[in-house]
C-alpha cells in the first residue's frame, strides 16, 4: 500500500485498516512457523505497511 492511498483513508477506517493487517501479519507469521511460505517477505511488507499507517494516524493526532 503506497503512502498516498493511506492519506485518502479517513482516521476510523485507516484504525480499522490497521487492526485488521496486525491480524493478518500475526496469522501469516503463525503460519509461517508451521510451514514456510512461498514469499517470506511477505511478511517484511505487511509490516512496513503497517509501519506506515500508524505513522499516518500519528501525524493526524499531531496536526490537530
Amino acid at each position: 500500500m503506497k503512502i498516498s492511498e493511506i492519506r485518502e483513508l479517513s482516521t476510523n477506517d485507516l484504525q480499522e485498516r490497521i487492526e485488521t493487517e496486525s491480524v493478518k501479519l500475526h496469522q501469516t507469521k503463525l503460519n509461517h512457523a508451521i510451514t514456510p511460505l512461498e514469499n517470506p517477505s511477505q511478511i517484511k511488507a505487511a509490516r512496513r505497511d503497517i509501519a506506515r499507517m500508524k505513522t499516518e494516524l500519528r501525524q493526524r493526532e499531531l496536526n490537530k
